[in-house]
């Protein structure tokens, strides 16, 4: 699934929920939810970028120059204390919306 496929909202609360675990460069943030989703979810370069330079902006990341694993500079990005205050809020959101859905498909 591309995600242009993803419903609005959703690729900042993957990448804050893959920031959670500790700072990260660009690539290794679109790897590790292709990877953790099974390869179900792909983030195109395209929107990962806009995505975080938004997030900087709001002041939910931070941002460092640093080298990657392959000797390579890199912007390896953080989440500050209210990216963690966003995550929390998303997830819940999130996960009211998927329970909504799930209603509505049981039929209930």
């Amino acid at each position: 699934m591309a995600n242009r496929d993803l419903l609005p909202g959703t690729l900042q609360l993957l990448i804050l929920r893959t920031l959670a675990g500790g700072a990260v460069h660009g690539y290794a943030i679109a790897k590790r939810i292709r990877d953790t989703s099974s390869g179900a979810l792909e983030v195109e370069e395209g929107s990962l970028y806009p995505a975080l330079n938004r997030m900087l902006v709001k002041g939910w990341i931070t941002a460092e120059w640093g080298v990657s694993e392959t000797n390579r500079k890199a912007r390896f990005y953080s989440l500050t204390r209210e990216g963690r205050k966003q995550l929390a809020r998303e997830a819940e959101d999130f996960r009211t919306i998927v329970s909504a859905i799930e209603l509505v498909l049981d039929g209930a």
